[in-house]
């Protein structure tokens, strides 16, 4: 085995508060297009950017363009939960991993299991009516048409956090305290491109940083154990004693 893959399985066999926080990498590798590689939405072609598109202000202004870009692209419900998420399900309920921090909206990381999920930037499966605050689930959305209406005519918005708006101030809260407490973060499949969630990192003053990504990141050099490989492969090889 890689002396690496080796080194974190150590790692983690010697640690019970363990933190991972993760991006668009740990989804790719079940079937779900990322924004920022060579083949990622913002390299391809749409009337307006992409980066126009999911800002706040063209939601309000041009919601009919936005639904068009978000069922094509952001409602995916065929994607499966891959190696990466099934292993930290595993580690959670083993009682070594304490949350998953995660950048991505696909639901991905609940349906592998794991209970203690902090969405940052919100989960395209929760939707909400914006005049009475009525909850819609994500069926709903798939098989809606044009701009998805309330029974009370409001306009329906999904629970993601857009370009423009701010992040949960409580998931925030809740992200630092588990990165602040825990003894190992493990980076996973995120290029740290973006802010503020990559400025959560930190917070961070715990024995070990491992950072998992198959491109460089800022944090590398800051990493007592970096693997530049594909986040699920390396979890495949890890393993898990349930206590």
């Amino acid at each position: 085995m890689d002396e690496k893959i080796v080194k974190l399985q150590e790692l983690i066999d010697g640690h019970d508060n363990i933190v991972f926080f993760g991006g668009a990498g740990v989804s790719t590798e079940s079937g779900i297009p990322d924004f920022r590689s060579q083949d990622g939405l913002y390299h391809q072609k749409y009337d307006f950017p992409p980066e126009t598109i999911l800002s706040h202000s063209f939601f309000l202004s041009h919601p009919d363009e936005f639904y068009k870009f978000y069922r094509d692209k952001m409602l995916c419900d065929t994607a499966k939960p891959n190696a990466a998420h099934l292993k930290l399900a595993e580690l959670e309920k083993a009682g070594k991993l304490k949350a998953v921090i995660t950048q991505n909206i696909d639901n991905l990381h609940q349906m592998a299991g794991s209970q203690k999920v902090l969405e940052l930037h919100g989960s395209v499966y929760r939707n909400h009516c914006m005049r009475c605050g009525k909850s819609f689930d994500f069926a709903h959305m798939k098989h809606s048409t044009g701009v998805p209406r309330c029974e009370c005519g409001g306009m329906i918005k999904p629970d993601v956090v857009l370009y423009e708006e701010g992040l949960d101030t409580n998931t925030i809260e809740e992200s630092v305290r588990a990165i602040s407490n825990a003894q190992i973060l493990i980076i996973g499949g995120t290029s740290l491109a973006v802010y503020p969630a990559a400025g959560l990192i930190d917070y961070f003053r715990g024995e070990a940083l491992v950072v998992i990504n198959k491109s460089s990141t800022p944090r590398d050099r800051n990493a007592d154990l970096l693997i530049k490989e594909p986040i699920g492969q390396v979890f495949s090889q890890i393993k898990v004693n349930q206590k």
